[in-house]
């Protein structure tokens, strides 16, 4: 498959609500997360703990979610979404997040990934 066709898959199986599946099969061990703030994650462990926090912590309730757009340059191995969610924190409010991740693959997995966003 290519690059775009792992990206498209990956955010179809998010959009089923199966993140974590989707996590599981589509980053590498040695993956490195870089959130807008410039926090790094390193390695598949610590991004799963982060999800994890983030769903338990986080997200009270989705409302919905989705892809604006996503693109890729095949020759240097790079994916790009602009991707959407809504969702309730644990304190009642609600409200809609707006990102844009930056894929890095090899065989077919994310080796690295860099997230562009303002939190509400």
């Amino acid at each position: 498959m290519s690059n775009l066709e792992n990206a498209q898959s990956l955010y179809s199986l998010m959009g089923e609500g199966k993140m974590m599946e989707a996590f599981e099969k589509f980053y590498a061990e040695d993956c490195e997360i870089i959130e807008a703030n410039g926090e790094t994650r390193k390695g598949k462990d610590e991004q799963r703990a982060a999800l994890i926090d983030w769903e338990t912590n986080m997200v009270k309730e989705m409302h919905g979610g989705g892809v604006g757009a996503i693109t890729a340059d095949e020759k240097n191995n790079i994916t790009m979404v602009e991707s959407w969610v809504d969702i309730t924190n644990p304190q009642g409010q609600r409200f809609k997040m707006e990102e844009v991740a930056v894929q890095k693959w090899q065989n077919g997995q994310i080796i690295q990934e860099r997230f562009y966003y303002n939190m509400p």
